[in-house]
């Protein structure tokens, strides 16, 4: 492993990172690999992206996970969003320094973004690097939802970044290189503007919110995960997709309220008190695994761009399939986050935890915190069956990785987590993945078997809808 950047305490970010698999540390300026096989730019100018390395993207999805991590007011809809707009400024970075893929300007819903000049060179990990900069101080700011520690990791990896990168650049690429990113940056940032989530931070829980009144509706949990009384974001659904065609997928049907006990409906409630009877330590791993309750962790959506940087070092990825990768999972997550937000709020579908308790067990106590919004369909089984059909598409649907995030981290706020030590978890594919997220939710009490499979099938829509855009020429 080479030395870090310039003389800065190394940090480990997102949990101690073993062996091969992505170890992205960071010391204030910027990342170390821990592949050996993949080196530095070492040439002032890049002639073609497709000549590459994903160091830089990965060293911006790192600082891009820690501002996830280290801010304010954090949910799982609000950094999905942040995500898809960092995925696609990424992107459009450097897509035009590349032969074979095209702009998404136009394509998106409403999305247009200024041009490169003609005949001008540019050095494009330096526009990749402002443009990150740039859209990542405006998401995450000071004063707002970060902290001077996220401002200064931003700043202090892109200042390593550029001086790395524009050695021996003219005056007038360097400043063209940097203008030109920060130009991105901007245009992606004001269409975020009016999508309905800007700060969406500042409004995570609205006091003014009318329950529905009547049988199988959400209550606030006793147990959860927030003290709040009132649902998460209730109008994140209404927001605007990246994605035209995910505006249109359409709202799924749900089984039918009853308390029949030979009823679907009950028998979907009864299975989860059963198997919460007998949960053992590996599927309580699991099922705290794949948690990532935002107050601890890169959340939800955080995990998936975590993974696609694991499939980008572990593949050897060059910077146009390493920034493609994170587009598509970023504009996957952001979307699957809304189409699952509207979803939930046209049902307000109750968790396992109420209904059990009025009619299976009033004693029934769920393995794992409750979130504070509706139960159908499950955010996590459509984010991550969104992740993985893009990730499937990208890299293959065979793609074996180590998803190393949580090793080494405990919990002791409930006894029944005591004894539970998080190893890495191996996959042999991106579904199989998806699939135990998907399947951990049940293991945790907080979502029936119709929550996920649902979800599941919505993202999987949602993922096929952002591999149908124009991304080759």
């Amino acid at each position: 492993m080479g030395a870090p950047l310039i003389s800065a305490p190394t940090v480990h970010l997102l949990g101690p990172m073993k062996g091969r698999s992505l170890c992205l540390v960071i010391g204030l300026a910027g990342i170390v690999s821990c592949r050996d096989a993949v080196a530095p730019e070492t040439s002032a100018v890049v002639p073609d992206v497709a000549s590459a390395s994903a160091d830089v993207a990965l060293r911006w999805a790192n600082a891009t996970l820690f501002a996830v991590r280290n801010s304010t007011g954090n949910t799982p809809t609000y950094i999905s969003r942040s995500l898809g707009y960092m995925g696609l400024a990424m992107y459009e970075s450097v897509v035009w320094g590349d032969s074979s893929h095209r702009s998404l300007s136009g394509q998106l819903n409403g999305l247009t973004l200024p041009m490169p000049e003609v005949g001008q060179p540019y050095q494009w990990l330096v526009v990749l690097n402002a443009a990150q900069q740039t859209l990542l101080k405006h998401l995450y700011s000071t004063p707002g939802n970060a902290d001077a520690r996220v401002q200064t990791t931003i700043d202090t990896t892109a200042s390593a970044i550029l001086a790395q990168y524009a050695a021996g650049l003219s005056a007038e690429t360097k400043n063209r290189s940097v203008q030109f990113g920060r130009d991105i940056a901007e245009a992606i940032y004001t269409w975020s503007l009016t999508d309905g989530g800007d700060k969406g931070y500042t409004r995570n829980f609205e006091p003014s919110f009318v329950f529905p009144v009547g049988t199988s509706y959400w209550v606030p949990p006793t147990r959860g995960q927030s003290t709040s009384q009132y649902p998460l974001h209730p109008h994140w659904g209404e927001n605007r997709t990246f994605v035209t065609a995910n505006a249109a997928v359409p709202v799924p049907a749900i089984v039918p309220f009853s308390t029949d006990p030979s009823s679907a409906y009950y028998q979907l409630y009864r299975d989860v008190y059963d198997k919460d009877k007998v949960l053992t330590r590996e599927e309580r791993e699991m099922a705290a695994w794949w948690g990532d309750d935002p107050s601890e962790s890169v959340s939800p959506p955080g995990h998936s761009y975590y993974l696609t940087a694991i499939a980008v070092r572990e593949s050897n990825a060059g910077l146009m399939k390493a920034a493609e990768a994170f587009a598509k999972v970023g504009l996957s997550v952001a979307d699957a986050f809304i189409n699952c937000w509207k979803v939930k709020y046209t049902y307000f579908n109750e968790r396992p935890s109420s209904y059990v308790a009025k009619y299976i067990d009033p004693t029934f106590r769920q393995f794992w915190p409750e979130p504070p919004f509706p139960a159908f369909s499950s955010g996590h089984g459509t984010q991550c069956a969104a992740t993985a059909t893009v990730l499937s598409d990208v890299f293959g649907g065979s793609f074996a990785f180590t998803d190393d995030l949580h090793v080494g981290e405990r919990r002791y706020d409930d006894p029944r987590f005591l004894d539970l030590t998080y190893p890495a978890r191996q996959f042999g594919s991106f579904w199989e993945a998806a699939n135990e997220c998907a399947y951990s939710r049940f293991l945790g009490g907080i979502h029936t078997r119709q929550d996920n499979d649902v979800g599941l099938a919505q993202g999987t829509i949602i993922g096929q809808n952002v591999l149908a855009l124009p991304w080759r020429k």
